[in-house]
């Protein structure tokens, strides 16, 4: 059964799916003590389309790349979903970092990294405020609008 968290997150329409495997040499995830890194996320449906492909500021809008953040972020819960077996083992979201594929002068990157940090006070609540930081780049894997990684503390 699905524990406090997944159920909130289940009345919002968010069903996690089984995260993507690596495409590298990397893991999807490493826990150390309390603390679990998850490896960037990019912006891949369930079924592994983009949900945002290009460049802020070029050929996707705002709009575009804070749902493609969202789901990073969806990407992210799927990954501790799978490290912890229980999103309710979740203490504290401590940390997210956006890379956005942007053109040189777009200055907006912030309220694109939206949709994945209001994902997560949406999940966890107050535990789900966090630091954060976000980059525009020139380039991120298969020309994917957005990447997020995370860094939690868990039970």
């Amino acid at each position: 059964m699905a524990g406090t968290i997944e159920q909130k997150l289940g009345a919002q329409g968010i069903l996690l799916h089984e995260p993507a495997s690596p495409v590298a040499n990397y893991v999807g995830f490493v826990r150390t003590g309390n603390l679990l890194f998850v490896s960037g996320q990019v912006c891949f449906d369930p079924e592994g389309k983009l949900i945002a492909k290009g460049k802020l500021g070029a050929n996707v809008t705002i709009e575009q790349g804070n749902a493609a953040a969202r789901g990073c972020g969806i990407n992210l819960l799927a990954q501790l979903k799978a490290a912890l077996g229980d999103l309710d083992k979740v203490v504290r979201v401590v940390r997210l970092g956006g890379f956005i594929n942007s053109t040189p002068d777009f200055i907006d990157g912030p309220k694109v990294m939206n949709g994945a940090s209001d994902l997560m006070v949406a999940a966890f609540g107050d535990k789900g405020r966090h630091a954060r930081t976000t980059v525009g780049v020139a380039s991120l894997p298969a020309d994917a609008a957005v990447e997020v990684e995370g860094l939690f503390e868990v039970a």
